[in-house]
C-alpha cells in the first residue's frame, strides 16, 4: 500500500506539472475583439448551459434569444444555480473556474461576480487562465467562410503565438453551393455545379489556390472539419470530389493533417440554436476507406459518439497515419472520459491525445483542464498500479514521457516532419486520383 500511494502521487505532481497542448478550441487572442469571450456571462450563456436551461419549465425560446445576455444569464444562473445544485458536468465547471479564480459562485452574488470581471484585462486574464489550466499552447478554429472572422486575417491581425491556427472547411465539404458563392466572391473562379467535378480542373486548381493562400494567412498546422454521422466516401457528393481532388492533395503536399470531428447531428433542435445540435453513431467505414487510399496523409480523428469508441480504437491499431484525439462535447464528461482513457490506453499505450478542451470561452481552460487531470491521475494511477503488479515498476521518468505524450506530445510527434519543397514535378495533379 504504501508503495501504490507513493506511485499514485508521484502520478499526481507530474500530471499536474505537466503542459498542455490544448489542440482544439474555439478561442481567439484577445487581437480578435469581441470575438475573444470570456466573463461570467459568457461562461453562463455557453450552450451547454442553455439546453440544459430550457429542461425546466419558464421563458420561452422567443423571449429568451430576445433579451441581453445578462437577462439571459440571470435566468440560467437561477434555474440551474439558485433553484437547484449544480451537479452537472457544464455548471460544476462554472463553480470550478469561479474558485480557482478566488471568487465563491457559493454566494450566489452574480451582480458582484460580474463587478470583478469587469475589472479585468483582458490580455491579463487570457495569461492567467492559461496559466491556472497549466495551457502553453491553444488551437483555435479558423473560418475563412466566416465574415466577422475573415476581416480580422485580411487585416493583417497580429496573433499570440501561444494560439495555433487551424484552418476548418465545413462549408467547403458540406455546403458547396453557398460556399461557392463566397468563394467566388473572394476572387476565386469555381464553378457551383460540381458534376462530374473531377474533369473540372480549373475548379479544382481554384480550390487549391484558397487552401494554399489560407493556409498561408493563417499559418495553419492543420486542416479539419465536422461532419455529420452519414457521412461517406466515397460516394457521388461534393464532399468526396473535393475531398479527392483537392483537400486531400493539398494537405499531402504541405504535409498538414486533415482532422476529423465526427458524429455531430445539427440542429436536432433549431430552437435552441447553436445548442441545438446533437449526437449519432458514425459510419466509421469512411474512415477507413480516406486512411486505405491516402496513406502519405495523416488523419487526427475525434468521434462524438460512445458507440464509435471501440471501433475506433481498433482503427487506429491498423493505421498508422490515424492519430486519435480528445473526448468530444458530449463525450468530454468524467465518467466517459475515464472509460474511454482506459480503453485507449490499453488498445494503443500512450500514442493518442487524451483530451482537447473544445473551450469557447477563455475562463474555460480552467475547469476543462482541472477536470481532464483529475481523470488522468485516476486512470495513469490504476494502470501503473497493475504494471508494477505484473512486475514493472515506472520510474518517473517513465511518468514524465507518458503523461507529456499525452497532453499534446503525441499530437507534436504525429505532425512532425520536414517542410515539403514543392515543385511542377511533385505536385499531385489534378485527376492523379479516382474515387
Amino acid at each position: 500500500m504504501p508503495e501504490q500511494n507513493q506511485l499514485q502521487d508521484t502520478v499526481r505532481k507530474v500530471v499536474e506539472a505537466t503542459p498542455v497542448i490544448d489542440i482544439h478550441t474555439h478561442l481567439f487572442p484577445s487581437a480578435f475583439g469581441d470575438l475573444s469571450l470570456w466573463g461570467i456571462d459568457q461562461m453562463l450563456t455557453y450552450h451547454y448551459l442553455i439546453a440544459e436551461t430550457f429542461q425546466y419549465p419558464g421563458v420561452t425560446y422567443d423571449k429568451f434569444w430576445a433579451a441581453p445576455i445578462t437577462e439571459r444569464a440571470d435566468w440560467i444562473w437561477d434555474q440551474l444555480f439558485v433553484e437547484r445544485s449544480p451537479l452537472s458536468e457544464a455548471c460544476r465547471g462554472v463553480v470550478t473556474t469561479l474558485n480557482s479564480l478566488g471568487l465563491d459562485a457559493r454566494q450566489q452574488d452574480l451582480q458582484s461576480l460580474r463587478g470583478w470581471f469587469a475589472e479585468q484585462d483582458p490580455n491579463q486574464f487570457v495569461d492567467r487562465c492559461m496559466e491556472l489550466a497549466g495551457v502553453s499552447h491553444i488551437g483555435m478554429t479558423n473560418s475563412p467562410f466566416d465574415a466577422d472572422e475573415r476581416s480580422f486575417w485580411e487585416k493583417g491581425v497580429e496573433v499570440d503565438d501561444r494560439f495555433i491556427a487551424a484552418l476548418r472547411l465545413d462549408p467547403l465539404l458540406l455546403d458547396w453551393r453557398n460556399a461557392s458563392v463566397i468563394l467566388r466572391d473572394l476572387g476565386y473562379d469555381v464553378e457551383t455545379d460540381l458534376h462530374m467535378l473531377s474533369v473540372r480542373e480549373d475548379t479544382v486548381n481554384e480550390v487549391r489556390r484558397f487552401l494554399k493562400d489560407w493556409a498561408e494567412k493563417i499559418n495553419a498546422k492543420y486542416v479539419m472539419v465536422s461532419l455529420p454521422p452519414d457521412f461517406t466516401y466515397p460516394s457521388e457528393e461534393p464532399s468526396s470530389h473535393l475531398l479527392l481532388e483537392a483537400v486531400l492533395p493539398f494537405c499531402e503536399e504541405r504535409d498538414l493533417p486533415f482532422a476529423m470531428m465526427m458524429g455531430v447531428r445539427r440542429q436536432v433542435n433549431p430552437q435552441l440554436r447553436l445548442a441545438g445540435d446533437g449526437v449519432e453513431r458514425s459510419d466509421l467505414q469512411a474512415l477507413r476507406h480516406l486512411c486505405d487510399q491516402f496513406p502519405q496523409n495523416k488523419f487526427l480523428v475525434t468521434a462524438l459518439s460512445q458507440e464509435n469508441q471501440q471501433e475506433l480504437c481498433v482503427m487506429a491499431r491498423k493505421f498508422a497515419n490515424l492519430h486519435l484525439f480528445g473526448c468530444w462535447w458530449f463525450m468530454n464528461t468524467p465518467s466517459l472520459m475515464e472509460n474511454m482513457t482506459r480503453m485507449r490506453l490499453e488498445l494503443l499505450g500512450p500514442s493518442f491525445t487524451m483530451q482537447h478542451s473544445d473551450a469557447r470561452i477563455v475562463d474555460q481552460l480552467i475547469y476543462k483542464w482541472k477536470h481532464t487531470r483529475e481523470v488522468l491521475i485516476k486512470v495513469l494511477s490504476d494502470k501503473y498500479a497493475d504494471l508494477q503488479l505484473a512486475g514493472w515498476t515506472p520510474q518517473r521518468a517513465d511518468i514524465e514521457r507518458d503523461v507529456k505524450a499525452l497532453l499534446g506530445g503525441s499530437f507534436q510527434e504525429f505532425c512532425q516532419a520536414a517542410e515539403p519543397v514543392l515543385t511542377e514535378e511533385n505536385a499531385i495533379p489534378v485527376g492523379a486520383r479516382n474515387l
